[in-house]
């Protein structure tokens, strides 16, 4: 049996699911999620915003765009649509039951490079003076990244936006361990957490499950 070509997802559904994924971005952060044209991208959410399926806010020096809660029916509507087209929900439900032992050792994991218990204080933050604490966090975080890197490889096999969240974990891991702790739960660079925030919310609004429910 010849191996399954992953399918394409058409760019205005790319567009609408960046911003899902990203929570709030400009056009440029929109457009670079999934490696589309700015320009084109930036149609295609002035076309999202006229259906009112996503809104432009501006809070400060940031401004950028959001999904509505029609925006957020419509996304989960057009994925589930597109799973089904391609015969893929139990390879991506598989998937995400397996995700969800892994999603609380990260949360444990990233909790522990915050936080380092000293002196009675149990929320003391972590100032990373301790390298074998924090060489044994970097450590649980590696053995995440080998779990994560089969459920990439079978997630990548049924649709070609869901491919990449192993590459981007592993790298962020790799500048973590050279001594830049920020990769590992910054949100202002593609670190560990973001990137595996952006994948658990992949999975949900693919799956259409609700994050407050367990999922």
């Amino acid at each position: 049996m010849s191996a399954r070509t992953p399918a394409t997802s058409p760019r205005d559904l790319l567009v609408l699911h960046a911003v899902r994924i990203t929570g709030f971005g400009t056009a440029d952060v929109v457009a670079r999620r999934f490696g589309l044209d700015p320009a084109e991208t930036e149609e295609d959410l002035l076309d999202a915003e006229a259906r009112g399926w996503v809104q432009h806010s501006a809070f400060g020096d940031l401004s950028g765009w959001s999904l509505t809660d029609r925006g957020r029916a419509e996304d989960e509507r057009r994925l589930a649509a597109e799973l089904a087209s391609v015969e893929g929900a139990d390879d991506v439900r598989d998937v995400h039951g397996a995700f969800l032992p892994l999603n609380a050792r990260l949360q444990r994991a990233c909790t522990d490079w915050q936080l380092r218990p000293a002196g009675g204080d149990a929320l003391a933050v972590n100032d990373h003076a301790d390298s074998a604490w924090d060489a044994r966090v970097l450590d649980e975080l590696a053995d995440i990244d080998r779990s994560l890197a089969p459920l990439a490889e079978r997630l990548g096999a049924v649709l070609v936006r869901l491919q990449g969240y192993d590459a981007r974990y592993s790298a962020a891991l790799r500048l973590a361990r050279v001594g830049e702790p920020g990769w590992v739960d910054g949100t202002d660079v593609d670190s560990c957490h973001r990137v595996w925030f952006e994948l658990h919310e992949d999975l949900i609004a693919t799956l259409g499950v609700d994050r407050r429910s367990g999922g």
